[in-house]
């Protein structure tokens, strides 16, 4: 009987020690905002990571940057944040939201998503406005519709969007779907539907290249991690994961 309560005591005591090591790694929870147009290749850096630190999960929650900004503003407890342009990270930064330094890490230029085959013939940013084809673009917060208002700026090209997305993969979606003729989209979006969509770029795009900072949030629940993860994205391994995705390098 003694031997027997002892086995037990030994197995409860083993017990407890690998419970409390587990249940430790698992309640670690890296949370990130992250612009629309990096699902794909955040998607692979998070299992990298994952893979890399046992027991932590990375929760990624993707939308427009401006909606991820606003949250961010209002106290949404995130560990990092990667906008699409630094226009949005600006005001996490003026909010007192941010902790340290943004680090750009990525570049991203429009292009035209068009149903397979290009049956509305577009050829260029001016045939979006010729009348005929249904065009759908990022609303102007969004870093895509920024860029969009600064290409129709720089070439006096005024669109008339049958709709404004929230987020670029909304526009994406509708041009998948037939919704839409034509959609103004990262060069990465069009890239991750390929088959699904064709490209057609043209010239201007050049003149509105986005920026892509990223940072960790201040009072962030896992700070360590978050600064794990950025050195993760900045690093070779996000830096070649990001460019099979289609983005430029800083």
């Amino acid at each position: 009987m003694k031997k027997l309560t002892i086995a037990l005591a030994a197995a409860a005591l083993l017990a407890t020690a690998c419970g409390s090591s587990s249940s430790g790694e698992q309640s670690k929870t890296l949370t990130v905002f992250a612009a629309a147009s990096l699902t794909e290749s955040f998607g692979a850096l998070e299992k990298k990571f994952e893979a890399e630190h046992q027991g932590v999960d990375v929760k990624l929650s993707f939308d427009g940057s401006s909606k991820l900004a606003q949250q961010i503003d209002e106290g949404a407890k995130a560990d990092v944040f990667a906008s699409a342009d630094q226009n949005n990270m600006d005001k996490a930064v003026q909010a007192g939201r941010i902790d340290g330094q943004p680090k750009v890490f990525a570049t991203n230029r429009l292009t035209i998503a068009v149903a397979p085959g290009n049956p509305k013939g577009i050829k260029g940013f001016a045939d979006l406005a010729r009348g005929g084809p249904t065009v759908v673009t990022c609303a102007p917060q969004v870093p895509c519709g920024a860029a969009t208002k600064k290409v129709e700026q720089a070439t006096g090209v005024t669109l008339k969007p049958a709709s404004e997305e929230s987020d670029v993969k909304a526009v994406l979606t509708k041009v998948r779907a037939g919704e839409a003729d034509a959609g103004l989209v990262y060069v990465t979006d069009a890239a991750s539907a390929a088959g699904k969509v064709d490209r057609v770029d043209f010239p201007e795009a050049a003149g509105a290249v986005n920026t892509y900072p990223i940072a960790v949030v201040k009072d962030a629940p896992q700070a360590e991690l978050a600064r794990q993860f950025t050195d993760l994205v900045l690093g070779e391994a996000g830096r070649r994961e990001l460019g099979k995705a289609g983005f430029g390098t800083p």
